[in-house]
């Protein structure tokens, strides 16, 4: 059984994942990389099992039905029983008020009768310290305090206290309401606020779907992974996180288990572009904030991954407390990948940024500083284009000069090209494009190898490696080039596994891994789509949608053999591929009307 059949609630400060059992199993807070107050997802400490988890349940539970209010963030969860059923909303408030966003960390949950005469127990435990710590409660007369270690939540509510401290069950005669979040005092009744925020939290995200520009094919697939995509980015600052768990493994027992709960400079980049595709170009422009605080203070390495508050420093470590998800552990904090050499993240940089400066749509548009600061980016990209690295795969024990390290390289310098054109900057945009054509020659000569008929993943090398499929998607070369035709197919009949696909064939730091990696699969099925390998693409793409669980959502990895998904959860990659597939592939409005 699949048991990342979870769905997602945000509001773009943080996020909570909810079974179809209505189990809140995961929020971490004060942001996505806080402490994850409901933990139950990566297993409960053994003083205190059954903990790390937000329950409504429903005695007598025979079944369940869980899905979306359409084109909203806001999930719905009917539980039915012997008794009677119930239907359970859960989300986080999002809307603007008072002439600004606003996103409170705060859980609401309205709980109501739906027929006969339901009885449900209503379980509150979160716990602090990656479940190594208990809270103290205190109460009022309609709220309970969870004091912690550095902060405290605050249950307010209009269901009986008493019977949420001691767990009893009791009859659910009307619509009660759970309203979650810091500890300050309602302006209104927990009854009239959690009605008028879930109005208007479903009015915001109605409005924020209405503007997107979606294919005319597989829309409700796109529409989720669009508002899944904007639950991932940490609007207070602009950064977008890769996930938003940790420690879900890759594969069982690989120790494949890392913390994705932050942001790296090729996965937003990635986010970016699909979310632009569909004309929401509001997250480039607050990623383009983030990405030009750190532009600005480099001093030439820019590490490829940081915290959402722009934190270099995310060492890396294990937590004793929860043994992890279905007990496979560790359970890792921090991502050792904050102290690599990944040249790749130089192109992500300009990759991110470069339709900012032909946009002319923009509410802040960038300026010729801005550009002047990138440039300093793709002199970076420039010097290292031939140097070894760990590469976009991350490998811990050794380096080479990865081809897709060389290639991102290529395209900051083939970018800023085309921006210092687009300014009138006309020496500028022709001292780019020579050393743009300089980091070309050298990958057509060292990549290319004669014994594969194809391109490999690191220069000199014979491996193969998906990634070198992004070669046509960033315009480096003609898809329908023979040596690109001939890479997809010996990367087909090497990594193929079916509609899936595997990353690379050579062994790495932990042996060779076990499940295909979901955006491999889609970078597979754009490349057969611009060889004009449609009928193909489309099929691919459809087995792969059919993997997503029952919301719509994808994790990072998939078990070839059962379908079951692997890896940290919702995987921005994944969803981006979704989009981008659809797109590809999808006839135009003109043909279908």
């Amino acid at each position: 059984m699949n048991t990342l059949e979870l769905g997602i609630i945000g509001n773009c400060s943080f996020a909570a994942l909810v079974t179809g059992e209505a189990r809140i199993v995961w929020c971490c807070l004060p942001r996505f990389d806080g402490d994850p107050v409901f933990h139950a997802l990566l297993g409960t400490p053994r003083e205190a099992e059954g903990s790390g988890v937000f329950a409504v349940e429903l005695e007598g539970l025979k079944s369940a039905e869980q899905a979306y209010v359409p084109n909203t963030a806001v999930l719905r969860t009917v539980l039915h029983g012997e008794q009677g059923s119930v239907e359970i909303k859960d989300f986080a408030p999002r809307f603007v008020w008072r002439g600004r966003s606003f996103r409170p960390q705060t859980i609401v949950r309205r709980v109501r009768p739906l027929s006969g005469s339901p009885r449900v127990r209503i379980l509150m435990r979160p716990r602090f310290d990656y479940g190594a710590t208990g809270p103290v409660l205190t109460t009022g007369s309609n709220h309970i305090r969870y004091v912690g270690p550095r902060f405290t939540l605050r249950l307010t509510t209009d269901a009986p206290i008493d019977y949420i401290l001691s767990e009893t069950a009791f009859n659910l005669d009307e619509t009660v309401n759970l309203i979650l979040g810091p500890d300050e005092t309602l302006s209104e009744g927990s009854a009239d606020t959690a009605r008028a925020f879930e109005e208007q939290t479903e009015l915001y995200w109605r409005e924020w779907t209405h503007r997107l520009a979606i294919p005319s094919e597989w829309q409700e697939a796109v529409i989720r992974a669009a508002i899944t995509l904007k639950l991932c980015t940490y609007e207070p600052t602009g950064a977008i996180v890769a996930a938003v768990t940790t420690s879900i493994p890759e594969a069982p027992g690989s120790q494949r288990n890392w913390d994705y709960r932050y942001c790296w400079l090729r996965d937003a980049y990635f986010v970016v572009r699909a979310l632009n595709s569909l004309s929401a170009v509001r997250t480039m422009e607050n990623y383009f904030r983030w990405l030009m605080n750190i532009v600005a203070v480099t001093d030439g390495h820019i590490q490829p991954v940081f915290g959402v508050g722009l934190e270099k420093v995310l060492t890396e470590r294990t937590v004793s407390a929860l043994p992890g998800y279905r007990g496979i552990g560790p359970v890792r904090v921090g991502n050792q990948a904050h102290e690599h050499f990944q040249h790749d993240c130089y192109g992500n940089i300009v990759l991110g940024v470069a339709q900012a400066f032909l946009d002319r749509r923009l509410l802040h548009p960038p300026r010729r500083e801005d550009f002047l600061r990138l440039e300093m980016v793709g002199e970076r990209a420039f010097k290292l284009h031939g140097e070894p690295d760990a590469g976009m795969w991350e490998l811990r024990s050794r380096s080479r000069v990865h081809t897709t390290s060389s290639l991102m390289c290529w395209a900051a310098c083939d970018r800023l090209a085309r921006i210092a054109a687009h300014m009138g900057e006309t020496e500028r945009a022709h001292r780019w494009r020579e050393k743009a054509e300089v980091i070309r020659r050298a990958i057509l000569e060292h990549a290319w190898s004669e014994k594969r008929r194809a391109f490999v993943e690191s220069f000199g090398g014979q491996h193969l490696d998906a990634g070198v499929l992004l070669m046509a998607e960033v315009g480096f070369i003609d898809a329908r080039d023979p040596r690109f035709v001939s890479t997809l197919e010996a990367i087909e009949r090497t990594l193929a596994r079916g509609a899936y696909m595997m990353r690379y064939e050579a062994e790495d730091d932990f042996g060779l891994p076990q499940t295909a990696f979901n955006i491999c699969a889609f970078w597979r099925v754009e490349a057969l789509a611009r060889l004009g390998r449609t009928e193909e693409a489309r099929e691919h793409f459809e087995v792969l949608l059919a993997k997503r669980n029952h919301l719509g959502l994808l994790s990072e990895d998939i078990d070839t053999d059962t379908g079951e998904l692997w890896g940290n959860f919702p995987q921005t990659y994944s969803m981006v591929g979704i989009i981008n597939g659809a797109m590809r592939l999808s006839m135009p409005w003109e043909q279908v009307i």
